[in-house]
């Protein structure tokens, strides 16, 4: 059965209610270990760009496991999947409150990506199938919108845990995206599993060239680079030697859609490499707790939340380009003010974030839904999940490239070295805003 012979759901808007409340819980539990990661790393003793692998190795799961229930998705009901997510996260955050030791936390953060990557993705997904396009951005925006309240919450749940409690608490506040299942069960369409071919091998050797890719970004290490080069190449025979791989061949060669990822992942590389380096600086420099790192985060996300509402709607009634515009100025101007302003007081470690948080909201929503817009409906779903694929592998990016600079300029912790690394983020955002150019000049020439 294809996607437009689908019944659509009775009651789409009640879904993506209930969608986005387990998206806010799954993406809170992104944030609450980035604040607890200074405490992971004293607790461990571990260098920052070890540590901050309990981050980026989330995110290539995360990464890798998304384009999987997005392409099964194809073949298996959106329900199934999602509950399979659901029940997979909270089994692994009952193991993480257990852990007693780095590798047992590192196995339970992976099994929660694991769990975790079917939520934000197919709740995308079933915006973009069942959600009239005219409706569809406000539906995107509303995930977006609990993407960054988990964002804002997240820092400050975790910060008070990790302070009156322990780390090993976090876990226990994830648990509760259970509560969802029975909801879900009654909300999401019950539709026909069509047969297909899951394309196992591709799926493998997309994770593994991710995973060398990350290696070789944490580590300079050529033989990482090589080994992402031929796992890639292989990767692309694959593609054009077998029917249904496992990622669509049509994707790759379609020049608008490639952009709209290059933009998606800058964004995320930005965003994600803020999220580790802010919460390290407000406290080693300010010497703040972690309860305070988390309120000084929390203002930049609530703000992103409520404006993600107005966001859906100029979306609906400007179109996607101009809102990504409005995302790429907002980007761009908070690494200018992180850069500059930052080290003057944690108050402009705050401000600064305001127009982070506000700008990856607008990106996330008014991508996505050109995507849902610019591709046939029989790659939506595909697309989507290539597109989280790369945002995740672009956070797990930002995790490692943030403290890779950070260390790598010899003076860890100093106001200077953070600078180094905030500028680094400016010369993200001024090739991210050129490539928006080329989409616009490209996306002119074809509506003519």
């Amino acid at each position: 059965m294809t996607a437009s012979a689908m019944t659509p759901a009775p009651s789409y808007h009640k879904t993506i209610l209930v969608l986005s409340v387990a998206v806010w819980l799954t993406v809170m539990n992104t944030t609450m270990f980035n604040v607890a990661l200074p405490d992971v790393l004293q607790e461990f003793s571990l260098a920052p760009s070890q540590g901050a692998w309990v981050v980026s190795g989330y995110s290539i799961v995360l990464a890798i496991f998304t384009i999987a229930y997005t392409r099964l998705s194809d073949y298996i009901p959106i329900r199934t999947l999602v509950i399979t997510g659901i029940s997979l996260f909270g089994f692994a955050s009952i193991i993480g409150f257990f852990s007693t030791s780095f590798e047992w936390l590192l196995a339970a953060r992976l099994g929660q990506s694991a769990g975790a990557a079917a939520i934000p993705g197919l709740s995308m997904v079933f915006a973009g199938r069942f959600v009239p396009i005219h409706r569809r951005g406000r539906a995107m925006a509303m995930i977006a919108s609990a993407s960054s309240l988990g964002f804002g919450l997240g820092p400050v749940v975790g910060g008070i845990i990790t302070d009156y409690l322990s780390w090993n608490y976090l876990f226990i506040v994830t648990v509760f995206v259970i509560a969802v299942i029975p909801v879900l069960l009654h909300l999401l369409p019950d539709q026909e599993t069509n047969r297909g071919s899951f394309d196992v091998l591709g799926g493998i050797l997309t994770g593994c060239a991710v995973t060398s890719f990350l290696l070789f970004v944490s580590t300079l290490n050529i033989l990482y680079i090589v080994s992402f080069v031929l796992l890639t190449l292989l990767l692309l025979w694959r593609i054009k030697k077998i029917a249904y791989p496992f990622i669509q061949p049509e994707l790759l060669s379609n020049r608008q859609y490639r952009l709209i990822v290059y933009l998606s992942y800058i964004g995320f590389t930005l965003h994600f490499a803020l999220l580790i380096l802010m919460p390290l600086m407000i406290q080693q420099v300010f010497g703040r707790s972690a309860t305070a790192v988390g309120f000084l985060i929390f203002p930049g996300a609530m703000l992103s939340a409520v404006a993600a509402i107005y966001v859906g709607r100029l979306i609906d009634e400007f179109g996607n380009v101009r809102v990504m515009f409005l995302s790429q100025f907002l980007l761009l101007t908070s690494a200018v003010f992180f850069t500059f302003f930052s080290g003057l007081s944690e108050y402009m470690v705050m401000i600064s974030y305001m127009f982070t948080s506000f700008g990856f909201s607008s990106l996330s929503s008014s991508t996505t839904n050109e995507i849902s817009r610019i591709l046939p409906k029989d790659q939506v779903a595909t697309g989507i999940g290539m597109k989280q694929l790369v945002q995740f592998v672009g956070s797990a990016t930002g995790a490692v490239l943030g403290t890779s600079i950070l260390e790598s300029s010899g003076r860890t912790y100093s106001v200077a070295s953070f600078q180094i690394a905030y500028s680094a983020l400016i010369v993200l955002m001024i090739i991210s805003l050129l490539l928006l150019f080329s989409y616009k000049k490209r996306s002119i020439v074809l509506d003519q």
